[in-house]
């Protein structure tokens, strides 16, 4: 998901941040380690790591809700380190080049983005499948990668000028497409989670764009704004690929609304036609400052009309407006966002003989609160499903280490209401597994202990592998360490996912 560090010049209580790929876990890097946390509950933050052995951390990524971490430090910026938090071992690390800008998790790829290149792992044994050399400048290690591994698409600027977007297939290891997004450079991407669309923005940050993937063609263009351009810090999608929301710089998020806009605009075309002229002729005085003329009519019409007209005409037409916004009590501070659902089962059972079946109704309706008394004593208790309402959550986490949950009204939109304000730097409730506890972590490598014998790996130099197996003139990675024998992530008793309650 969307990661944020500390911005140059910022004093921040953390010096990174990110939520894991379905947004249950939160990473926080600071000066003297890392922390996870997870996100299952709105009223308690749960910690469920941390870990000072490595200070100075300016990357961290987790694997969904596994023990697989990703850490990078301002000590070391050139390599990477695999860990495996819950047994408290490292898998095995990486040391690339040039510095660690960006690193991409799903459970197919890893993906280590460079300022002009690309390296490309399977994460089942973290051998390096490719490596995207001579890529346009990318001095914020900006690319997105799906969350879905059955699309494993990467996305990562096609120019350093423009708003190309880069399209590669991270399964079938070749280039899938280009997309001219934007006029301007870009700022910002991110996939839903199935891997089928694709979010950009550029650096002016006021028009956000939908494509279809892996085709490239737009599907939604929303404007955040026309006043000012800024810096948009974080662009993520909900789980359900409804929602979208973009922060920036400034103190407004916004979420917009994905929503087949070919669909609305007929319907809107179709209801001019046939009930613009009965309202205007039948009914004069109901709109007395526009006067009842065809000419007005006309004008209706070609407004109408121009979602049929050419991008260039109608481009500004065809912009919709924010959903729902939040108004953040901070400004200039980095941030990120994610649209998290919180489960919420209303009606669990059915009710007992003479037992009134109990629903949420407003006060006020006292008519169907009286029915449903009726209904509860009456109707045969078989006839009762549970009730499960999905309530979407706005998460926001600033560099000043705060986390706010907002709530989001999924039918009227509008203001975002702020239910929950976490302190990330104070002490959390420690969900860690017990074994921890009773077994404090090991010095020695993940990768001695799967090794046959007790020997460490020695330092080499491992060419990249290019498509045809063969090395590539540039595609060396010096003092690459890794396990002798694969890491198998799909073995719980070798890999076992962290449970949160």
């Amino acid at each position: 998901m969307e990661a944020a560090a500390e911005a140059p010049g910022a004093p921040a209580a953390l010096s990174c941040f990110s939520y894991n790929q379905d947004c249950t876990s939160l990473a926080i890097g600071t000066t003297t380690g890392y922390r996870l946390f997870s996100l299952s509950s709105v009223e308690q933050l749960d910690q469920v790591h941390e870990s000072n052995e490595i200070p100075d951390v300016y990357i961290v990524e987790r694997l969904f809700s596994s023990s697989l971490v990703v850490v990078v430090s301002h000590a070391r910026p050139q390599q990477m380190n695999v860990y495996h938090f819950k047994k408290g071992t490292e898998i095995c690390n990486y040391s690339y080049v040039t510095k660690i800008l960006s690193i991409r998790l799903n459970r197919q790829r890893l993906v280590v983005c460079l300022e002009e290149s690309i390296y490309i792992h399977n994460i089942k044994d973290m051998k390096l499948l490719k490596t995207i050399m001579d890529t346009p400048l990318n001095t914020t290690g900006l690319c997105a990668l799906s969350i879905n591994h059955a699309n494993s698409y990467l996305a990562y600027p096609g120019s350093a000028t423009s708003g190309e977007i880069a399209l590669y297939d991270g399964n079938t290891l070749k280039s899938a497409c280009t997309i001219p997004a934007h006029d301007g450079p870009l700022a910002a991407l991110a996939f839903n989670s199935t891997g089928s669309k694709l979010a950009s923005a550029s650096e002016k940050g006021t028009v956000i764009r939908v494509f279809s993937i892996p085709g490239g063609q737009k599907l939604y263009e929303f404007r955040r704004g026309m006043k000012r351009y800024v810096n948009i810090s974080s662009l993520v999608f909900s789980m359900d690929s409804q929602f979208l929301c973009a922060s920036s710089n400034t103190e407004t998020v916004h979420i917009f609304k994905l929503e087949h806009l070919t669909d609305r605009s007929v319907l809107i075309f179709v209801t001019l036609i046939m009930v613009t002229p009965l309202t205007l002729l039948c009914d004069p005085l109901s709109r007395p400052e526009e006067p009842p003329t065809w000419s007005g009519y006309m004008g209706k019409m070609f407004q109408a009309a121009t979602n049929y007209l050419p991008a260039q005409v109608s481009g500004m037409m065809s912009q919709d407006r924010a959903f729902a916004t939040v108004r953040l009590n901070i400004s200039g501070q980095r941030n990120i966002c994610a649209l998290s659902t919180y489960v919420l089962t209303l009606l669990t059972s059915a009710p007992g003989p003479g037992q009134p079946y109990l629903v949420l109704l407003p006060a006020e309706h006292v008519v169907w609160v009286l029915l449903c008394l009726c209904v509860g004593v009456f109707w045969p208790q078989d006839a009762f499903p549970s009730r499960i309402q999905k309530l979407p959550r706005l998460l926001v986490t600033t560099s000043d280490g705060h986390l706010y949950i907002y709530n989001l009204d999924p039918q009227d939109g509008g203001e975002c209401v702020l239910i929950k304000n976490h302190s990330l730097l104070g002490s959390g409730k420690m969900e860690e597994n017990k074994e921890n506890d009773l077994q404090p972590p090991v010095p020695q490598s993940y990768a001695a202990t799967v090794a046959r014998q007790s020997t460490v790996p020695s330092t080499s130099t491992m060419p990249g592998y290019s498509e045809d197996g063969g090395a590539l003139r540039g595609e060396v990675i010096p003092e690459h360490e890794f396990a002798t024998g694969p890491v198998c992530l799909d073995d719980e008793n070798e890999f076992p996912p962290v449970s949160i309650p």
